[in-house]
């Protein structure tokens, strides 16, 4: 129960107090997945997972540590803190390294997020296997399909936080994800595939096994016949699904650890115009239901929205204290909730019956990204757009340039943002981007 996890990490700082800590942050977590795999009519995989850590940070004469341990007895806890408070002993001093002002506790929402769902705890295992049974039956409905999986996979957690200086939190949450994945039999030997995962916090909030299924399995037909298109350069439209990983490679180095560590091309743009004026970016820890929502971070410092990018000017990044202090820089939070991208006016259709030919992409395929200086190369799959209509699929193929001037040539932003991700992007549609293929 919550209430018993937020009471051994309270006494676990006290703990730490008493062998001489000058402050201590304590974390205490237990948590359950499930999994369960269904290939070609046949259950592949059960995995039933349950876990519990204990995650004691240590501030000592300017000196910090982190450690985590399993085993929750209390004499053994005890020791456990005090072998970490010598091995922390040991270290080099750092003047940065200090708790979290309790000023940043402050504020915590009082909303219910509704981050637990009672029908996720209680899931059965009949209800994951009529699940899998009929992801199954509609991803075999093709006459061309080789194989098929389909996955159901959920859990739920608990956690409780407190520190030495007045944090004192508890916190549980849900989530379930259903998916499936074909694979079509294409000409010369050749093999399409295509996936498609939903997840939510609530039940509720999922599509039905059959559509997810349905997804998938419309997805690899389009895939049949799928080659390399023209080496050129043009528009590229990217799907939300994928608009969701370009968004978060922007956004990956975003951070002050990154910028202090001089692996960042964010550096330089605070407070500049460094991206198109459409573009506007938000980090919203309290969406309901949100899928990266939370009352608090791991520092203990209280959720609130803030605005990354306002139409083109970088506004803040992801501070945390350490960091923030070492290039001075108030604290936001040292990492990403849900990030949002502010709506266009228009959905998938009608930009690219706008847009006339370009590259339509559906999903990446590898690749990397420089942090430091914004220099990408993916691969991709997709589709064509030929006379304002998405036409042959494509494969094989590669995207290449810099990410600031990539997200500087937005064209259009969508009003279709994919609801299955941290991430809520829409459709994007950027001018002028290098192609290379045949």
């Amino acid at each position: 129960m919550p209430a018993e996890l937020l009471e051994r990490v309270q006494q676990t700082v006290e703990v730490g107090k008493q062998a001489g800590a000058d402050d201590v942050f304590a974390t205490l977590s237990r948590s359950r997945a499930v999994e369960f795999r269904w290939r070609d009519g046949a259950l592949e995989k059960v995995k039933d997972t349950t876990s519990r850590s204990l995650v004691v940070r240590l501030f000592v004469g300017g000196r910090y540590s982190s450690h985590t341990t399993t085993d929750l007895d209390p004499d053994r806890v005890s020791a456990f803190v005090g072998q970490a408070l010598a091995l922390t002993r040991a270290l080099e001093s750092d003047r940065q390294r200090t708790i979290t002002p309790p000023e940043l506790y402050a504020g915590r929402t009082g909303r219910d997020l509704e981050l637990l769902d009672p029908d996720v705890q209680a899931l059965s295992r009949d209800q994951r296997l009529a699940w899998c049974e009929t992801m199954d039956a509609v991803a075999h409905g093709h006459s061309s399909v080789i194989s098929a999986t389909a996955v159901v996979s959920d859990g739920h957690s608990q956690e409780a936080a407190a520190s030495s200086n007045g944090f004192s939190a508890v916190s549980a949450a849900s989530l379930c994800w259903l998916g499936s994945q074909v694979t079509l039999r294409d000409q010369a030997q050749r093999r399409a595939e295509a996936s498609f995962y939903a997840g939510a916090r609530h039940l509720a909030d999922l599509p039905d096994a059959e559509q997810v299924a349905r997804q998938a399995l419309g997805r690899a037909v389009l895939r049949l016949g799928a080659d390399k298109g023209p080496t050129q350069r043009t528009h590229m439209v990217v799907d939300p699904s994928a608009a969701t990983a370009l968004v978060s490679r922007l956004l990956s180095a975003a951070t002050a650890h990154s910028v202090q560590q001089g692996q960042s091309f964010w550096a330089d743009l605070l407070g500049q115009q460094g991206f198109s004026h459409t573009l506007t970016l938000i980090d919203n820890p309290l969406r309901v239901r949100g899928l990266a929502s939370r009352y608090y971070d791991t520092e203990g410092i209280a959720a609130k929205p803030f605005t990354l990018v306002e139409n083109g000017t970088v506004r803040q990044l992801y501070v945390d204290t350490y960091y923030g202090r070492k290039i001075g820089l108030p604290p936001t939070t040292g990492s990403a909730s849900n990030r949002e991208v502010r709506l266009g006016r228009r959905g998938l259709d009608q930009i690219v019956s706008d847009v006339g030919s370009g590259v339509y992409i559906t999903s990446w395929l590898g690749g990397n990204a420089n942090p430091t200086s914004g220099d990408f190369s993916f691969g991709l799959q997709g589709h064509l757009i030929e006379n304002g209509t998405i036409g042959r699929p494509i494969r094989e193929m590669n995207v290449t340039g810099n990410l600031r001037q990539l997200f500087q040539n937005i064209a259009e932003i969508g009003n279709d943002p994919w609801p299955y991700s941290p991430v809520r992007a829409p459709t994007l549609v950027f001018e002028d981007v290098q192609f290379s293929g045949t």
